[in-house]
């Protein structure tokens, strides 16, 4: 097996984590807007300044640095180890003064039955494949362990919240893409290698990571129902392949990949962002902020995408000191570039 040599000084995980919480701060003023209100505030490039001292995020870049924090305290990558750490960081968010930007309801009510020390395969909400399950895993994409143990790490932090498995599949091909493009990836390459990826996957359960998730009505294994999941996003990967084949009209990426609430559209759309606009980083985040959809989902994972193809140097020198939350943000990105 070949080692991946990757290049420190692109800095691609502070690309990652920094871009994700611009393109979460472009799209936070968005997110409930047609893409006509979009225009006419920000004219037909969307918006691509940050406003505000600081630039404030929503919930996307606060789970994103919760499931980072976490992952930065954790001696050992284990189930055992990381499961509470995880559990806390999600409560503390719960809790938060701070947690006033239109947090998630599934998020919410699966934080209220494990602050009750619920059993996280219980307190999660079983029918939800929101957003929320990805939009969070860029953290889990920037580590440097097997790929057994990513895939478990990917999966555990979504199912404390969601407990479909389209959420599960979503977060593993979410921070799938972020470890491939830090290894080298180009953004033209990604939908060949996720589908790749998924079809791989398809039959595995990941049991010493999810215990008894996978029990469900009519569901008759595991297999089947994990199977559920990669099959969701395959066909969320084949829109997006359909969309690429096509040329770009400009228009709402969201017709053509969906509106992105739930987890396998949030991750195709904003690949087809990404993609779009591969060589204009701060075009896909406007972008993915100028949808009919979830916007600052669908920006952050684009920013996310981006930023770890091109590194740090994709962004304006001095987002990095308008960003809200700048501080966190270098502390946990920089021991992985």
């Amino acid at each position: 097996m070949i080692a991946t040599v990757i290049d420190t000084s692109l800095r691609r995980a502070s690309g990652s984590l920094f871009g994700l919480a611009y393109g979460d701060a472009l799209g936070k003023p968005t997110e409930f807007l047609t893409v006509a209100e979009i225009v006419r505030r920000y004219g037909p490039a969307g918006p691509r300044e940050l406003v505000g001292a600081p630039a404030l995020v929503t919930d996307d870049t606060q789970m994103a640095l919760a499931v980072a924090w976490a992952l930065h305290d954790a001696p050992a990558f284990t189930p055992e180890v990381v499961e509470p750490l995880l559990r806390q960081r999600f409560l503390d968010w719960a809790a938060s003064p701070d947690n006033n930007r239109a947090p998630g309801m599934t998020c919410l009510r699966a934080c209220a039955e494990l602050s009750r020390g619920t059993r996280w395969q219980e307190a999660t909400v079983a029918d939800s494949k929101g957003c929320g399950a990805n939009m969070r895993v860029t953290p889990v994409g920037i580590l440097d362990v097997d790929l057994d143990t990513f895939a478990g790490l990917a999966q555990l932090q979504a199912g404390l919240t969601h407990g479909h498995p389209t959420g599960l599949a979503a977060s593993e091909l979410t921070a799938y893409a972020v470890r491939l493009l830090r290894d080298g990836a180009a953004l033209a390459e990604l939908p060949g290698l996720l589908a790749e990826r998924a079809r791989e996957q398809r039959l595995v359960y990941r049991a010493d990571w999810l215990g008894d998730l996978w029990q469900r009505p009519g569901v008759g294994t595991p297999a089947e129902f994990i199977a559920r999941g990669w099959d969701e996003c395959l066909r969320a990967l084949a829109r997006l392949d359909a969309a690429l084949a096509g040329p770009d009209d400009g228009g709402d990426p969201c017709r053509l990949t969906g509106e992105g609430w739930i987890a396998e559209e949030a991750l195709a759309t904003a690949l087809l962002c990404a993609i779009r606009h591969a060589d204009d980083p701060v075009g896909a985040l406007a972008r993915g902020a100028t949808t009919a959809g979830d916007s600052d989902s669908i920006a952050a994972l684009a920013g996310a995408f981006v930023g770890t193809a091109h590194g740090m140097a994709a962004w304006p020198a001095d987002w990095s000191t308008r960003i809200e939350y700048a501080d966190q943000l270098t502390t946990l990105a920089t021991p992985h570039d």
